[in-house]
């Protein structure tokens, strides 16, 4: 026998569990608990409860997974009245979802209750083309991309790392670009640097890298420091970015940016090249170790020849760099695992990765609890030379 609206309705009621405002509020507060608001773009636009995922009820089934993985997560579905959120938790639970609740009355009741909520910043159209591939993950949505938007990211370096950094972050939308250079176009960095073109060989890098950026996303804002990194300036440069991509080429200045950045609390994708072979890590402590607990003395030159003396495979930067940028972004949308406490290690003969587990140095003078009490207090630790004086000590690896 065919169902009415009402009879549907009824059905869903007797299924699914439903709070109030006032219960969804506590539940809320208490944290652990998804809310999905499953209205249209333009009510989402209008505002929304604090920390709740967009998802259309048209698109529900599709893209839930995504968002929500555990079936066994708590989550609470709420639309404007209360009904669509109904309809949407009764899908979930035919899919599998085993702690599933809607919110009575919806967004409206809420708002009038008086409860928290906030409004999204609003992409332009222009925007909402750009990104529309951004917009149908549910990890990034319009509300990632935002985010995406108002981030400041820092390359230390615009050679063949990043190049490719630069451009993956314009395109992404990260709304600042710091970019740190002294150096200027040469033709054999084409080769691998593929920011830059032969009719700006001798320009230098930063306004090079400047012009591919804006040409490709004119709304990115890139901040120019055409300065050679050292212990005198790092802390002015560092200042303000949400995440720095290193791309230096010599330990002293790796060294230099991992002690300021440990200090402030940015952190630091890193990764290197040599010939075939790239590594790539994150250091961001207490999550993982630091530079200086992977390498407490630098290498003798002979063991870490740079790109002029050793050459390198001009795709293999490219590849680093990539990698050094998607780390970059979930570190800004804070999504996934970051590579933090892991060593990837490629191989381009091979075409292999090889993972490579990390530990932090207890006794680091720059990132160890003793260290950064020392720091707190007023008195840091003595850090060892930044350069090679004949001993050479590798850490940090499992």
């Amino acid at each position: 026998m065919p169902k009415s609206y009402a009879d549907l309705l009824k059905e869903a009621r007797s299924q699914i569990k439903e709070v109030s405002p006032p219960e969804a509020d506590l539940i809320r507060e208490r944290g652990a608990t998804t809310f999905v608001d499953v209205r249209e773009a333009s009510e989402w636009e209008q505002g929304h409860l604090p920390g709740a995922v967009h998802i259309s009820k048209s698109y529900i089934e599709q893209q839930i997974e995504g968002a929500l993985p555990d079936r066994d997560a708590p989550v609470v579905t709420y639309c404007a009245g209360g009904v669509r959120s109904l309809f949407a938790a009764q899908t979930l639970q035919e899919m599998g979802y085993t702690n599933v609740s809607s919110m009575s009355g919806g967004f409206q009741q809420w708002k009038s209750q008086g409860l928290p909520w906030t409004v999204p910043t609003i992409l332009s159209s222009e925007q909402k083309q750009r990104y529309s591939r951004h917009l149908l993950i549910p990890e990034v949505g319009t509300e990632g991309q935002t985010t995406l938007l108002g981030s400041k990211a820092l390359l230390i370096g615009a050679g063949g790392l990043g190049s490719p950094a630069a451009l993956y972050l314009a395109a992404a939308g990260v709304g600042t670009i710091g970019v740190v250079d002294f150096d200027v176009v040469d033709l054999s960095n084409l080769q691998r640097q593929v920011i830059h073109a032969t009719d700006r060989v001798g320009e230098k890098k930063t306004e090079s890298a400047r012009r591919t950026i804006n040409a490709l996303n004119p709304d990115v804002n890139v901040v120019l420091h055409e300065e050679m990194l050292t212990d005198e300036n790092v802390g002015r440069l560092i200042d303000g970015y949400d995440v720095i991509l290193d791309g230096t080429d010599t330990f002293e200045t790796r060294y230099t940016l991992n002690d300021a950045a440990v200090a402030v609390g940015i952190p630091v994708v890193h990764a290197s090249v040599f010939r075939f072979e790239g590594q790539l890590t994150v250091f961001d402590p207490p999550s993982g170790p630091c530079y200086r607990c992977l390498y407490p003395t630098p290498p003798p030159p002979e063991l870490a020849p740079g790109c002029s003396v050793a050459g390198v495979l001009g795709v293999v930067p490219g590849i680093m760099g990539l990698l050094q940028t998607n780390e970059a972004i979930k570190i800004l949308l804070r999504i996934g695992d970051s590579l933090a406490g892991r060593l990837l290690l490629f191989d381009a003969l091979d075409a292999s990765f090889t993972e490579l587990r990390l530990r932090r140095d207890p006794a680091c003078p720059v990132c160890s609890e003793q260290a950064v009490a020392a720091r707190v207090a007023g008195h840091p630790l003595p850090v060892p030379s930044s350069t090679y004086e004949g001993e050479f000590v590798l850490g940090a690896r499992a």
